[in-house]
């Protein structure tokens, strides 16, 4: 086929592969109907909308091919032609970077919506008389007047839902950025650290181009120049820093992962010292193994993740760029495996011998070390205008949002509500402040169906996740009420049954939309009677008749029922959600089990496993039975040692075919001794870590067997950390502060004489949001303890509208104050590395005024160390005047 157009400068051979992959598509999508998808081309297109079109279709994920339909694609390419053309820097943009960087309609995992036209509207009066970076910290700006973070779940809002909800986590707030600058025509793409290295969770922000030049910006958190944020120095201290692009990209960055479908590229090079590593798998007789699967982990919520997961090649290699910290790397192939770990100065080559079967007995410690601090390169300092004029936006923004805030329902209004509908007002009241922009919508379906349905409405609501309530609609809402109660007499439930595992859509995190009048209709009534007796019966049908189609592997399970269902096809985690849905449809209770995410059905009172045959373990004739595994109390721990957190310092994993799978608890689960846990029999292995002031953790493996039918007693232990106790510099007690209603106060009247916590906080940024995060959680133990915490705000423009009542949930030993000119804060603090990581600021006083700990900038896990710390100097306080 002679193809002789150029549009968007794609050559013959760039163009034959979007269309064969266009075509395969359509051939993956015939189950759906060739008018949903794809008649769009039946209407009158220009070539640019055609080859637009086509190059969107044929890197669609396949659950965007089941759950959208074509008129939403062609309204996308439609508008963002036209932006191209109406920005003054749209035809400077190379067609390379339109297309991988403007043209995409997903960011992340998040809903698609037709937005663009929505997000340009908004900002192109803004910025198009700016220069391309201008525009970019102004399109930041933006995003800061409509949202700020606050930590949530794991399903991505979409940028629309995220403006209604005025707040998400950092990955939203990155979606949020990337679609309104892609809205104005200048390239942009989320970036992330899948985990640090040196700190627990991870962090993702943006990076946007301009004149020939790639810049980084925290999404939502504006900074008066580009190439700057808080984020700054825990970025040099990333093992892998990337982006995943709906294309087969050829860079000039660096290629992790070339897919059919997809490309990740490494964007480590432009954070922090890099070197490349080279892994050599090879069988027990030498002989290079390609195909093997190579995982290249880190420590990271008491866990060994995978920031990568590389194919060997023909020479049974696999290369991988990162920085300058120690991995663990474990290649896979047939059930054999091998591992070693990497040092922070070892590069070059390393050899794997796929030699091991069995996991190892007995315990391995061992520690892993990031990669150190470094400074950044000397920037030019700001001048105090533009400083000033920063703040001053800053809290302009801050006053935008929070005026948008007050106009959603208040508690007078629930009230009212609750009183017309005859519902519970503090249950009502709960569900209406969690639905924030949402509330009036949830407000409506409450109104129009508490009368027919009285508390059942409320119910369903409770049932969902709170980030749910911020983008479900009635439409969905009135399917999941009504068609579950139609069904509400099937099997005489116990209520609580009914309710979490019938009435609930909530399955995963997939969105929720209406399906339940869907497969009630589709399924005829001697079928439903069939599936309900016998819910296996439901597995043969859809282990037949829907296609396993693994795709991206973000998007696992993010396929919703009813688009999975029609297009009969899906990945694995998407084909147990619709089996969940459609159980749930008909009145079945069904599940993902909790822990293993694996679907269950519920048969006279138990849950029992339905066994797929595609994408699973072997089809069993029988379900083993569980075994049981029951954790027992270090009887030698010292009384500074930690206390087990589930994700925190503590998890178990599962050996699967070379692979150690983590079992999913609630994060922060405590009460592990109590009960002991049910688990499929097999090898495991308990990993534990105590992580230290600069980053290394002390790690520890335990490995052990759990046998079907009995139980499996491990102790669960940590190796030996001693607090770090140095005196870092002493306090100034005479130092002025300012209480909140302008009193003033001096540092010793704050702080007491029996040790304190004092922090120098921004109350809008991320890094101060995780530090009053974990400040909350251990509220009831810092109230025994009852030492003081001073959480200190500047006096600037950016921080004049701080609300204290925003933070309920802190100690009641804690106070906030304000310190105008930061004159308090210890001299130290302006040399790097804190100068350079920021605020917060956070020291540890003894009982003599005396800094024994400080930490500043990002770091997950401050607030726990400074309490396991002050709680020691405080029991040796105690001890010594117990001696007197």
């Amino acid at each position: 086929m002679t193809m002789q157009t150029s549009v968007f400068s794609l050559d013959q051979q760039a163009m034959e592969l979007i269309e064969r992959k266009f075509r395969k598509k359509q051939l993956i999508a015939e189950a759906r109907a060739d008018e949903q998808l794809f008649g769009v081309f039946r209407q009158e297109l220009t070539e640019e909308e055609t080859w637009a079109l086509k190059f969107l279709f044929a890197y669609m994920p396949v659950n965007d091919l089941a759950d959208y339909d074509g008129h939403l694609f062609l309204s996308h390419v439609r508008r963002t032609l036209e932006i191209r053309r109406q920005m003054p820097w749209g035809e400077r943009v190379p067609d390379h970077l339109f297309l991988h960087f403007v043209l995409p309609y997903r960011v992340n995992t998040e809903n698609i919506e037709d937005s663009r036209g929505i997000l340009y509207n908004e900002l192109a009066d803004r910025t198009k008389r700016l220069s391309m970076a201008d525009a970019i910290l102004e399109t930041n700006y933006w995003c800061h007047e409509k949202a700020a973070y606050i930590g949530s779940d794991l399903r991505t809002i979409s940028p629309l839902t995220m403006i209604r909800n005025a707040r998400g986590r950092c990955g939203e707030e990155s979606t949020l950025a990337v679609a309104a600058l892609r809205s104005i025509g200048i390239p942009a793409r989320q970036v992330y650290t899948p985990r640090w290295a040196h700190c627990d969770d991870n962090h993702a922000w943006v990076e946007a181009w301009a004149d020939g030049e790639w810049f980084y910006i925290g999404a939502c958190e504006p900074e008066p120049r580009l190439n700057q944020g808080w984020f700054s120095p825990p970025a040099r201290r990333a093992m892998l820093i990337n982006t995943r692009i709906f294309a087969n990209y050829e860079g000039p960055e660096d290629i992790t992962l070339a897919d059919e479908w997809f490309t990740e590229i490494n964007l480590l090079e432009g954070y922090a010292p890099t070197r490349m590593i080279t892994v050599l798998v090879k069988d027990g007789q030498g002989r290079p193994v390609s195909g093997s699967d190579v995982y290249f982990e880190l420590y990271n919520m008491a866990e060994m993740y995978p920031i990568a997961i590389l194919k060997a090649n023909a020479l049974g290699e696999a290369s991988f760029k990162t920085g300058f910290g120690e991995l663990l790397i474990r290649a896979v192939k047939d059930g054999r495996w091998g591992e070693d770990k990497i040092g922070t100065a070892r590069g070059g080559r390393f050899e794997l011998v796929l030699d091991r079967t069995q996991q190892p007995d007995g315990t391995t410690d061992f520690d892993m070390v990031p990669p150190p601090e470094r400074s950044g390169e000397a920037a030019e300092p700001l001048s105090e205008e533009k400083l000033l004029c920063h703040d001053s936006r800053l809290e302009e923004g801050t006053t935008i949002r929070s005026s948008y805030e007050r106009t959603f329902m208040d508690e007078e209004e629930a009230l009212e509500l609750a009183g017309a509908a005859g519902i519970p007002p503090e249950r009502v009241w709960e569900v209406l402040r969690k639905a924030r922009g949402n509330s009036r919508e949830i407000a409506a379906f409450l109104r129009e169906r508490s009368s027919e349905y009285g508390e059942w409405p409320l119910l369903l609501l409770e049932s969902l996740n709170e980030k749910d309530l911020v983008d479900t609609f009635r439409p969905a809402l009135d399917d999941h009420l009504t068609g579950a109660l139609s069904l509400r007499g099937v099997g005489e439930l116990p209520q609580e049954i009914f309710i979490r595992y019938v009435l609930c859509p909530r399955i995963l995190y997939e969105m929720i939309v209406p399906y339940r009048r869907l497969f009630q209709d589709h399924f005829t009534t001697a079928e439903s009677a069939m599936f309900r007796e016998d819910p296996s019966a439901l597995v043969r049908k859809l282990d037949e008749e829907w296609e396993l189609w693994e795709d991206l592997p973000n998007l696992k399970g993010k396929g919703n029922p009813a688009g999975t269902f029609k297009f009969k096809k899906g990945d694995r985690i998407s084909l147990d959600i619709l089996f969940v849905a459609i159980c749930r449809s008909l009145g079945i209770p069904a599940r993902l089990h909790p822990s293993e995410q694996k679907p269950q059905f519920m048969s006279n009172g138990s849950w029992r496993d339905a066994l797929f045959a595609q994408g699973t373990k072997p089809l069993q004739a029988a379900k083993k039975e569980n075994g049981l595994l029951r954790l027992l109390r270090d009887s030698e721990a010292s009384a500074e040692a930690q206390a087990a957190s589930y994700f925190e310092n503590f998890t178990f994993a599962r050996l699967e075919n070379g692979i150690y799978k983590t079992l999913f608890y609630p994060y922060g689960k405590t009460d592990v001794y109590d009960e002991p846990f049910e688990v499929e029999p097999g090898s495991y292995r308990l990993t534990t870590g105590i992580r230290l002031k600069d980053g290394t953790v002390r790690a520890r493996f335990v490995y052990f067997a759990v046998r079907a039918g009995e139980q499996t007693d491990i102790p669960l232990t940590f190796r030996e950390a001693m607090l770090d106790r140095p005196v870092l510099g002493t306090m100034d007690r005479s130092q002025a502060l300012a209480m909140l209603d302008g009193a003033a106060k001096t540092m010793g009247e704050l702080i007491g004489n029996s040790g304190a916590i004092i922090a120098w906080i921004e109350p809008e940024r991320e890094p101060t949001k995780h530090l009053i995060r974990e400040l909350g959680e251990l509220a009831d133990d810092f109230a025994e303890l009852g030492a003081p915490i001073v959480l200190v705000v500047g006096d600037s423009e950016r921080d004049a509208s701080f609300d204290p009542s925003r933070y309920p949930q802190l100690p009641p030993c804690a106070q906030f104050v304000r310190d105008s000119s930061y004159a308090a804060l210890p001299g130290f603090i302006s040399q790097p590395p804190a100068s350079e990581a920021g605020f917060p600021h956070l020291f540890v006083l003894d009982g003599q005024d005396q800094i024994r700990y400080a930490a500043s900038g990002y770091k997950i896990g401050t607030g726990k160390e400074a309490y396991r710390l002050l709680t020691g100097l405080c029991r040796q306080s105690t001890e010594r005047s117990d001696k007197q």
